[in-house]
């Protein structure tokens, strides 16, 4: 055997290796979708979206009042934390050799390895406590907190990436820094941060121990930000440990339109990224 014939049966190896390692990290992905899709289309229908819960004990109903309460919820906690992220990225990337830079980041990477639950007992304490009521607006509070330091993580790696070259052409220009920053920083990191946003927006979208102490649940219609607010993760686990058959088909339901939801995020931030970036090209 040559030289040249060993290093391509070597290199033949190892790019088999690395084939083998993807298809084995995707078979629980393929799993997992498999049987949410096998179990939960059984019981989705017309009824599931537009429906009440049922009375308890009784089959049919839906998860209407849910589906509403799950992107109010999102919507709140993105609200609060997609400008304080992204403005806590802007700073620890502007001003990366400060100590103070250096404590943000530290804590950005501490709260995001909290526990949901622990973050759901903290809002707990400070936003449902001293007003004695769940609320969307605490449940909101909780998924906020989570989404901040993966935004904040994400928009600083991606500024540090624009090239240095773009902001001294702003700042020779006549631009302050925070005129360059954002007006030329910024925009280039864009696509990016989209990208970071939408996968803060996935992790939060199936969460369900901060809920459990903030919004709580509620099986009425309600679009009312201080009272208790049902969302998809609580009902799929309260029918899931539940004991009567059509509540765990249902929470099956429940559980693809989430995974629905996730992947038309998803898509939306594929397709926003390109259009982004097919602009910046013009």
């Amino acid at each position: 055997m040559t030289r040249t014939t060993g290093r391509k049966l070597i290199s033949s190896l190892f790019v088999g290796f690395c084939a083998l390692s993807v298809l084995l990290a995707l078979v629980p992905l393929a799993f997992v979708l498999f049987f949410v899709v096998r179990e939960g289309i059984q019981a989705l229908n017309f009824n599931f979206f537009t429906k009440m819960p049922a009375p308890v004990g009784e089959a049919g109903g839906g998860m209407a009042n849910a589906i509403v309460g799950t992107f109010m919820v999102t919507g709140l906690g993105s609200m609060f934390a997609i400008p304080i992220g992204i403005v806590s990225g802007v700073y620890m990337s502007e001003y990366a050799g400060t100590r103070f830079a250096a404590l943000a980041r530290f804590a950005a990477d501490t709260l995001n390895g909290v526990p949901s639950i622990v973050i759901g007992v903290f809002v707990y304490g400070i936003a449902v406590l001293p007003f004695k009521q769940f609320s969307a607006l605490a449940g909101g509070l909780a998924l906020g907190v989570m989404m901040i330091p993966i935004i904040a993580r994400t928009t600083e790696e991606l500024l540090l990436l624009v090239p240095g070259t773009m902001r001294e052409g702003a700042l020779a220009l006549g631009a302050t820094h925070a005129r360059a920053v954002f007006s030329v920083v910024l925009p280039a990191a864009l696509p990016g941060i989209v990208t970071g946003v939408v996968l803060a927006l996935a992790r939060i979208a199936g969460e369900t121990a901060p809920l459990l102490f903030t919004s709580s649940g509620n099986r009425f219609f309600t679009t009312s930000l201080t009272q208790p607010i049902g969302t998809l993760t609580v009902m799929v686990y309260t029918y899931a440990i539940s004991a009567y058959e059509d509540w765990h088909r249902q929470a099956w339901a429940g559980a693809l339109v989430l995974v629905s939801i996730v992947l038309m995020c998803s898509l939306l931030a594929r397709f926003a990224t390109r259009k982004i970036e097919g602009l910046q090209s013009q």
